[in-house]
Formats: structure tokens, C-alpha cells, sequence
């Protein structure tokens, strides 16, 4: 099921966090910001951050560990090779799926420098067993190993460097409270507002050389649902169409290539606008249970919880209620339909 939701997201425009496939941080993506002073948006996470760093620089001490959570695509990854760059030290990138083993956190943490920075993306999916492992990690740097079986079971106890954890999730929710506490420092990650992301869009439209307007530049801005991954993504798209149409990034170019990619002016694509139509014509606007929904359109529930729901329900398209989900007035409207709840 999780391999079906990975596959989903990547066809999406809403699709999960990139991480480097030999675990080492990489600038590669000239899109990426190198500094917080170059990193747009998130100011309170980045005023405190600021502090933080300054203050474990004065005491030449490695950075208190950090849990960054919110949803997918504001800048997890980036803010933690950022922490990293700010600190002067080098960064390894896993995923909590990717470490299945307690020996598979051991290996990396036993290869950690001092001060490091070891980021763990999708913290919240890590084994029990290896969660177990992580608390005398983050606490006291150091860490048990057992090889062995039976009488020839032979305990390690290994000292480590003192690193910095840095752990990201969208389900904050799903992370157990002993690893929780054990964060000196945990920051949410807002949406961005459109006028956000158009400065994000304009300074990667600079590093792209792409000729632009400030009015096409926000009709990627208004479509981009809050999340700089996907107007960093349209904003290539589009550049694809003004390229073959020799032209800069107008709005109307802007326009026309984001209807032809199937994104409205809210930046729903064919999928929600898909999930709320089968709501509005076979079930009345609802409720409806979620398998039931799922069935209905061919998807998996997960993929509906994850990848559709948020950012329908974040716009007031859907409410969750005991008895199933139901479509408010905001998408019957949307949508072209007239809701027959307020025509009685």
C-alpha cells in the first residue's frame, strides 16, 4: 500500500520529499537555497532558528536536535542541508522506511563526525526496534549493540560523536511522545502565501533565465496550492510552453499552459476535481464513508487521506463528520453545481 501512495504522489503534482540516493546532501538543484537569509518564507521558524545556530556556534557545540513537521513541500529537506551549510558541517539524508534495522542506524550514526547533521525524513515510519535504539542516541551519544545469539550474545557500547538530528514528517500526530520530547527544538512550516510564492518563483525564473512578467509569474503563484515544490514544478512546465511558443512567461502563456495541464485557477488538477464530482452527482455532496469513496473513484483510501484530502479541506471543499465526508457550499460553486441544501 505505501509503495501504491509513493507511486500516486509522484504523478502528482503533489509529490513526496527528495532525498539524495547515496545519503549525502547535495546543492545540486540550483533551485535550492544555500543560507536561511536566501530562504523565503517561514520567518518565525527562521528568526528562531537563527538564535539556535548562533548560539551552539558561540558555545562550539553541536545544534540541539530538531523535529521540523507540516505538510509535504514547504522545505524540510532544503531548511535541514541549510541548518547543516549554516553550521558548517556535513549533512547524511535517510528516510524512516530506509532504516529497517537497528544495524542500519547504527552504521550511520557510528560514521557521523562531530557536530554533524543526520536528517531523517518521514521520521514518524521508523520501526520500534530501531526507535529504541535512536533514544540513548539523541540523549546520551552512545549506543548498545548486540551480536549474538544465546551464550554467545555479545553487548557493545558504543560512544558518538555529539551530531544533530534533524527529523521531518507530515503526520506530527503519528511520531510517539518519548521520541517527540527528546527534540530540543521543534518548528511547524506554514503554506506560503501567494505573494511568497511569487518571490520564489521569480528568483528560481532568475537562476533558470527565464524571461518573465510579474502577472504571469503570479498566475503560477495563485495555482501552486501553498507549496513551493509545486510552483517551482508548474513554473518548469510552463516555461516548456513559452519556450515553444518563443515567448517569455506572460499571463496569458501562464494561463493557457496551466489549463491545458488541468489546473484550475485553485490549483485543483483532474484528480480532486474528480473526488468532488463523484461526491457531488452519486452521492449528494455527501456523507460518505472513505472506502466507499475510494471504490468509487478506483483509488486506494490512503492515497485519498493523503494525497487528495489535505489540501481540499485546508480551501473548505470538504468536511470530515462522523457519519463521512461531505462537499460544502465552496465546492458546489467551484464545481458549477447548485447546492441543493440551500435552494430549499
Amino acid at each position: 500500500m505505501c509503495n501504491l501512495l509513493k507511486e500516486e504522489m509522484e504523478n502528482r503534482i503533489l509529490s513526496p520529499s527528495e532525498t539524495a540516493e547515496d545519503g549525502e546532501a547535495s546543492f545540486d538543484n540550483p533551485l535550492r537555497p544555500r543560507s536561511l537569509n536566501e530562504y523565503i518564507g517561514q520567518e518565525k521558524a527562521k528568526e528562531n532558528l537563527k538564535v539556535f545556530i548562533g548560539a551552539a556556534k558561540i558555545r562550539g557545540e553541536a545544534l540541539d536536535h530538531v523535529l521540523l513537521y507540516g505538510p509535504p513541500g514547504l522545505g524540510k529537506t532544503t531548511l535541514s542541508m541549510i541548518i547543516a551549510n549554516e553550521l558548517g558541517v556535513n549533512i547524511k539524508i535517510t528516510s524512516g522506511p530506509a532504516i529497517e534495522r537497528p544495524g542500519d542506524l547504527a552504521a550511520l550514526l557510528t560514521n557521523l563526525a562531530e557536530g554533524d547533521v543526520l536528517f531523517v525524513d518521514e521520521i514518524h515510519r521508523l520501526s520500534r526496534n530501531v526507535e529504541e535504539i535512536l533514544y540513548p542516541a539523541m540523549e546520551d551519544f552512545t549506543i548498545d549493540i548486540v551480536t549474538g545469539k544465546g551464550q554467545m550474545a555479545t553487548s557493545y557500547h558504543l560512544p558518538l560523536p555529539r551530531f544533530t538530528l534533524v527529523g521531518a514528517t507530515t503526520r506530527a500526530g503519528q511520531l510517539t511522545a518519548p521520541l517527540r520530547d527528546r527534540f530540543g527544538v521543534i518548528l511547524r512550516l506554514e503554506m506560503y502565501s501567494n505573494d511568497q510564492l511569487a518571490s520564489i518563483i521569480k528568483r528560481s525564473a532568475s537562476i533558470l533565465k527565464i524571461d518573465f512578467d510579474d502577472e504571469g509569474i503570479y498566475e503560477i503563484a495563485s495555482r501552486s496550492r501553498g507549496t513551493p515544490r509545486i510552483a517551482n514544478r508548474l513554473l518548469k512546465r510552463v516555461r516548456d510552453f513559452a519556450q515553444v511558443m518563443n515567448s517569455g512567461i506572460s499571463a496569458s502563456i501562464a494561463k493557457e499552459a496551466l489549463d491545458k495541464l488541468g489546473i484550475d485557477e485553485l490549483g485543483l488538477d483532474a484528480g480532486d476535481r474528480r473526488l468532488l464530482e463523484t461526491m457531488i452527482k452519486f452521492y449528494s455532496g455527501g456523507p460518505v464513508g472513505l472506502e466507499t469513496l475510494a471504490a468509487a473513484i478506483g483509488e486506494e483510501a490512503v492515497t485519498i487521506e493523503d494525497v487528495y484530502e489535505p489540501f481540499l479541506i485546508q480551501i473548505g471543499f470538504i468536511n470530515r463528520t462522523p457519519r463521512g465526508r461531505c462537499v460544502t457550499s465552496l465546492a458546489y460553486h467551484h464545481m458549477g453545481y447548485e447546492n441543493p441544501r440551500e435552494t430549499k
